[in-house]
């Protein structure tokens, strides 16, 4: 028999592989209430957002839906969709991260090299924001461009693409299923807000400033879509005695050849 090739899977589809095996299995039955998102990271020794980046992959499959205010419940699947199609998807909190490292650093040079040409270009697209509604398509567009000019002060086609298609992942079903929960005209004002402050750290040519502040923007857009569903209290013993779900396995790492320790240069964020 020939070898197959490992593939490494997210955690949140491990997660969420985990829950629909539970549902199919009748353990949730159609009409039952979940446990609590806080439950089930504590059970299965994830984070929060793992937790959410997996029911939100099981509503989107038409398995479960998400009552705010009441909670997760199970429902009639219409037509169940084959998982292994979306386990190339992205979780959006795992773009959010990334984007976070990646802009946080080009902001960080665009401090120091923007031109009047590139404020410009910052500046056009910050006011085609402040005059449009959100959520909707322009929003978005506008949204993109912000960012995209950013990048462009660089001088770098490749990180200017990048930064596209990062943005563009915003269109893949979980994201768009979470942004419908949490994104609205007031969130749409605070990031605004955070554009700003963005855009003038890059004016004042303050690199450091510039990083924090794009960092602390995509950090923030992470805590909104992080925020309660409303159904911590509401959950109640319901909640309790559904049946235990496991944590993912860990992946066993292979002996390093050498003993010798090796210092870290950065820290690494759990999910």
């Amino acid at each position: 028999m020939p070898l197959e090739a490992v593939e490494a899977r997210r955690l949140y589809r491990q997660v969420a592989d985990q829950l629909r095996s539970l549902i199919d299995s009748g353990e949730y039955a159609v009409g039952s209430r979940l446990p609590t998102e806080r439950e089930l990271a504590e059970q299965l020794k994830v984070s929060r957002p793992t937790v959410r980046e997996a029911l939100i992959a099981l509503e989107v499959e038409g398995r479960l839906r998400i009552r705010v205010g009441s909670g997760i419940y199970v429902i009639e699947p219409a037509a169940i969709a084959a998982p292994a199609a979306a386990a190339v998807i992205e979780g959006p909190f795992e773009l959010l991260r990334a984007r976070e490292f990646l802009e946080s650093a080009i902001a960080e040079q665009a401090a120091r090299v923007a031109t009047k040409d590139d404020l410009a270009r910052i500046d056009a697209s910050l006011l085609a924001m402040e005059n449009v509604e959100h959520p909707g398509e322009a929003s978005m567009v506008h949204d993109r461009a912000f960012h995209v000019a950013i990048a462009g002060s660089l001088g770098n086609a490749v990180l200017v693409r990048v930064v596209g298609e990062l943005f563009d992942q915003r269109l893949n079903p979980y994201f768009a299923k979470l942004a419908h929960y949490f994104e609205s005209p007031g969130t749409w004002r605070t990031a605004l807000d955070e554009h700003r402050a963005v855009r003038d750290a890059i004016a004042a040519h303050d690199p450091g400033t510039a990083r924090k502040a794009m960092r602390d923007h995509l950090a923030r857009s992470q805590e909104r879509f992080a925020q309660n569903f409303g159904a911590e209290s509401a959950a109640g013993p319901a909640s309790g005695h559904g049946p235990a779900v496991r944590a993912p396995a860990k992946t066993s790492k292979p002996k390093p050849a050498s003993t010798k320790k090796r210092s870290a240069s950065g820290s690494a964020r759990r999910r």
